[in-house]
Parts: structure tokens; sequence; C-alpha cells
């Protein structure tokens, strides 16, 4: 059988693995630096309270591929889950995203659907055209005071910059809603797995071809990888060529833990858009599982900064020279006849974890197809 090495016991990492393992043709090496898998969808239960924690942060499974949440309930039961986020500013607690009860709650009036959407329509700046930034794009769709109220504060402390040096596609993921419907998500389906992430990969790298090493730290191209067949690499792009071009930018977040008795916040997630309130959202873990009951709690503070070299990568900025610097390292990966890049740090896009499920389903599907004419 053909040995294949693939860096990152994450989604990507495990749906790889879990595909070509299931051929019969191939012994599957997979290494991580961490000491667990499921990378950055890791979830573990607390000791103290029971509640299972989302270790870097919350993930809701949501997506309208058919294909990809087919694919992800073969590996375990997905409870129905509706992720309704609040945000709080200036001591008022609204709903996000902008919807018909947020306008109505901000402005003090009652409009119906078709004024409020008259009246959003008048308060945004008509003398943009073509929106390049973030701060652009905000007040043509929503005006300068809901901008100010639930965009500039909370995006400046995630991204670590006025909202003017961002681009506008950061802002396009976020709809405006004219009726009372408060799920943050568009999407078909939406759940959250009855026992966490981290069973849905073992699940996936429970196979008898499947080798599991953690604490491993992949050397990118220094690495001696002669005895495999083919690698799949879902690292940081720029590591894997030892940052020759530079490092690209990108923002991490860290967490500040809380227990308590009791419920601390009522919902799962909430936004603090006040600028002054150093963090970003607070997350309360029991609540990502309505289906058990816990007498206790445990809820983090969400921080963002800018990564450091030891820091973990969360979100690339994507800014004009980090592309810059990622064309430089694409071309080199032209030059690789047996790695293929994948997930969101190898490719340096932001990818939700359905994105990046499909991506690679199709990555091993080619691979497949490739190499059974060799």
């Amino acid at each position: 059988m053909k040995k294949v090495l693939i860096v990152g016991a994450g989604f990507s990492g495990a749906v790889i693995a879990n595909t070509l393992a299931n051929t019969g043709n191939y012994l599957i090496d997979v290494v991580d630096e961490r000491n667990h898998i499921g990378g950055n969808c890791h979830t573990e239960r607390d000791p103290l309270t029971n509640v299972m924690v989302h270790k870097y942060g919350p993930h809701i499974f949501h997506t309208s591929n058919e294909k990809v949440w087919k694919y992800i309930n073969l590996f375990g039961v997905f409870k129905p889950f509706i992720n309704r986020v609040k945000s709080i500013y200036k001591g008022q607690v609204y709903s996000m995203p902008i919807n018909l009860h947020t306008i109505n709650q901000f402005y003090g009036k009652s409009f119906g659907p078709s004024e409020a959407k008259r009246w959003i329509e008048s308060q945004g700046d008509s003398t943009i055209n073509d929106p390049k930034t973030f701060e652009e794009q905000a007040k043509k769709f929503v005006g300068e005071k809901l901008y100010k109220a639930f965009f500039y504060g909370y995006t400046k402390k995630q991204w670590g910059t006025e909202p003017q040096n961002l681009p506008a596609s950061i802002l396009k993921r976020l709809p405006v809603r004219f009726n009372y419907d408060d799920n943050y998500y568009n999407d078909t389906y939406q759940g959250i797995p009855k026992d966490g992430y981290t069973a849905i990969i073992q699940k996936m790298l429970d196979h008898p071809n499947v080798k599991i090493s953690l604490g491993y730290r992949f050397l990118g191209e220094k690495e001696d990888v002669g005895e495999y067949h083919h690698v799949f690499y879902t690292g940081p792009i720029d590591a894997y060529f030892s940052f020759r071009y530079g490092r690209l930018g990108y923002r991490t977040v860290y967490f500040k833990e809380y227990r308590a008795d009791g419920d601390y916040q009522g919902n799962a997630v909430i936004n603090f858009a006040d600028e002054e309130i150093p963090y970003t959202r607070v997350h309360e873990h029991k609540h990502f599982t309505p289906w058990e009951n816990h007498s206790e709690t445990i809820y983090f503070e969400e921080y963002s900064k800018e990564t450091e070299s030891s820091d973990i990568p969360y979100y690339p900025k994507r800014l004009e020279m980090d592309m810059n610097i990622l064309k430089l390292y694409e071309s080199e990966v032209t030059n690789l006849n047996k790695v293929t890049f994948l997930g969101r740090l190898a490719t340096y896009r932001y990818l939700d974890m359905h994105h990046i499920i499909e991506e690679a389903l199709d990555s091993a599907e080619k691979f497949l197809e490739l190499d059974s004419h060799k």
C-alpha cells in the first residue's frame, strides 16, 4: 500500500484520512503539533462543571450543501441548534444580525418590513457607489448610526485597526433582515454534535490504516518526506517555506475563563460593541448544549490581538501586503509535485467548517482519480 502523510488533525486532515483509508490502498500517518486532535474545533469536557467546552471559540455547524451535511452526519448525531447572537451597545441588548427588531428597538420605531427597508435605505450613504472599505460598505448598507453602534467598535477591536483600513469583503458576510428572524445563519442545515466535534473527528480517524502522532512539529520543506507517496499539508503556507518571503498577517484570539453557579448570561454568544470594553464577546458554553442540564457554568471572555510567532493564527487579514506575499508562496507551491495544500491556513482564506469539509472531499476525490492513472 502507498504511504501518505497528512499534516494536521483538524477537519481537513480527518476528511482526507478517512476518504483515503476507506479505499484500502493507503497507509496514512496523521501528525499534529498539538496534544489533541480536532484543530480549532476541539471540544472537551470541563472537569469542574462537566460542560462541553469549545476550547478555541464557538463552532456552530451550518451549511446548505446537502452532500456535506449527509457526510458529517455519518460520524455522529447532530442536535438542532439555532445561533441567536446578541450585541450589547451602551447598556442595551440587541439582536444580531441586524433585523426588524434591532431596527425598531434602536430607532424607537414600530416599522413593518417595507417601512424599515425604506428607512434603512434613507439612512445609507447614497454618495458611495462602489464601496472599497469595510467602513464604506457599512455606511452604504445601514448608515452612520447603525455602523457606529454595531460595527465600528467591535471591528476595531477584532482587527486591531480602523475599519476604513479593512476591505469591504469582510462585511459582505453579514446580512440585514427586514423581518424578526434572529437566526444568525441563513443555511438550510444547522446543528452541534451531541458528543462534541472531537468525537466526530476521532471517528473519522478511527481506521486500522490510520496512525496518529500528536505533539509532532512538522518542519515543512525541511522535512524528509521521501518515504511518502503524497503529503497533504494543512498548516500555515508561510511556515511551510520557513517564512522566506515574510509572515502573512493574522489576527489571533485568546480567552479568559470564568466559572459560576447557575446561568451567567442566558445566551451562547453575546457581542460587546462598545470600543472601551476590551473583549469582543462572551461565550457561555452550556448554552451550546441546551439538551444538557448543568447547575454550574463556564464562560469565556474573548480578546483579539496581532498574531505573534508563538500564537495560533485564526483570521487571515488579507491586506494588500499579505496578498502580495501570498502570491510568492503560491508560486512555490506550483513547483511541488507531491504536496497538496488545503484548509484555512494552507490557502490563507477564511473558511467555515462546511467549506473545509467540501474542499477536503473534493481534494480527496481529485487525488484518487489522478492517482488511479499512475
